[in-house]
């Protein structure tokens, strides 16, 4: 029998009371303060957007900081109380929360909520991140370009309230598989700089051999302009336009496989490269007819150039890159079998670091699941009669 066989036998045997929000905890909105209030140092704060890119389930620090004047008229999360973002663009990512761990209170901001209650701190924001606790939300949320959940309505939230110490040991195994996740996430970030580094370098030591600009050793052309409505769900080639991500799939293609491209317009300046035949629409720059170059060494070298080429996207309301930039930029001519060993190394950092099926992004997808399952079946409870 496991601890928390043991600890549920002991304290809760016949079930767990099941509890409305509302009943355990005081829910308030937070207070006003904006981007554009922060200052170097000050009183602590939390912005609702943080919790959507910076923060994860907890924390016991930030990241910004209002003047003692401006907080004056603020709202605060006292220590171990829930901090929610309770607007968001989607159904998702709405209700994002965290526990604040920290040892003084906090400011927040609005288009937030604030729990205080008298639980474990990480055993309810764990909850509040589950798949129960998502099912309650979809019903409580309205809203369409803004998806709202008011915190009037977190009130009627149910949840199961089992004993502290059977709380304790939850939050105890949950948290050695975030600490798993979190290990994993640290190494991709090892690795990936590890990569970053051999790339650069593999590249700069041929700074003595000749080069060519790029547009003197290939073709760079602009796709060809499809829309939206041309596109089918189980057509067999992904098309790419203004991103990384595909708009789409086709029935045809007008790209061969293993070919670099250059996104000009939206995500201008992002690199890619395709292994398998694809359409290149309009705001899409392809290269072809290589004269003693491998395509994929294209492919690394724009990489290194990553930051040049994105200080020379035009900003707009759709920002836009030149082909010129592209054609201008200039290449270290190495032989094909110098070419071929870079591409081997690279390869292998570039599957490790970025491969969802066998590198490290395939064990934290693998972790999270394994989680995800037993988070929620942790907090799955026999509800007391």
């Amino acid at each position: 029998m496991s601890k928390l066989d043991e600890l549920i036998k002991k304290y809760c045997p016949d079930g767990v009371e099941y509890k409305k929000l509302g009943d355990i905890a005081t829910i308030s909105r937070g207070g006003n303060f904006q981007k554009k209030d922060y200052v170097s140092t000050g009183v602590p704060c939390i912005h609702y957007g943080q919790l959507y890119v910076h923060y994860n389930l907890f924390t016991d620090n930030v990241i910004t900081y209002i003047h003692k004047d401006k907080a004056v008229k603020q709202k605060f999360a006292e220590p171990n109380d829930i901090i929610m973002a309770v607007t968001s663009e989607n159904i998702e990512d709405v209700c994002k929360s965290i526990a604040w761990l920290g040892e003084k209170k906090v400011a927040v901001s609005g288009h937030s909520a604030i729990i205080h209650h008298s639980m474990n701190p990480k055993y309810l924001a764990y909850y509040l991140n589950s798949l129960h606790f998502y099912k309650q939300k979809v019903k409580l949320a309205h809203g369409t370009k803004v998806i709202e959940v008011t915190p009037s309505a977190l009130n009627e939230v149910s949840l199961p309230v089992p004993p502290l110490p059977v709380q304790e040991e939850i939050v105890r195994i949950l948290d050695s598989f975030t600490s798993l996740t979190a290990e994993l996430q640290a190494e991709l970030q090892a690795r990936k700089k590890q990569y970053e580094y051999y790339r650069n370098i593999l590249y700069t030591k041929h700074d003595y051999c000749p080069k060519k600009k790029l547009i003197d050793i290939s073709d760079i052309s602009r796709g060809i302009r499809v829309v939206k409505k041309n596109l089918i769900d189980d057509g067999k080639f992904p098309v790419y336009q203004n991103s990384l991500t595909p708009m789409g799939y086709y029935n045809k293609s007008n790209v061969t496989e293993n070919t670099t491209y250059v996104i000009s317009a939206g995500a201008a300046g992002e690199i890619g490269f395709c292994n398998t035949n694809f359409w290149a629409a309009d705001d899409c720059l392809v290269f072809s007819n290589l004269k003693e170059i491998r395509n994929k060494y294209i492919y690394y070298f724009l990489l290194t150039k990553q930051d040049f080429i994105r200080s020379n996207v035009r900003k707009a309301s759709v920002p836009r890159l030149s082909r010129t930039v592209i054609e201008n930029l200039q290449i270290p001519i190495i032989s094909l079998e110098e070419q071929d060993k870079i591409l081997s190394l690279l390869d292998r950092f570039d599957t490790i670091c970025n491969d969802i099926t066998t590198g490290i992004p395939a064990e934290i997808a693998a972790r999270q699941k394994q989680y995800e399952y037993y988070r929620d079946k942790l907090l799955t409870f026999k509800e007391l009669s």
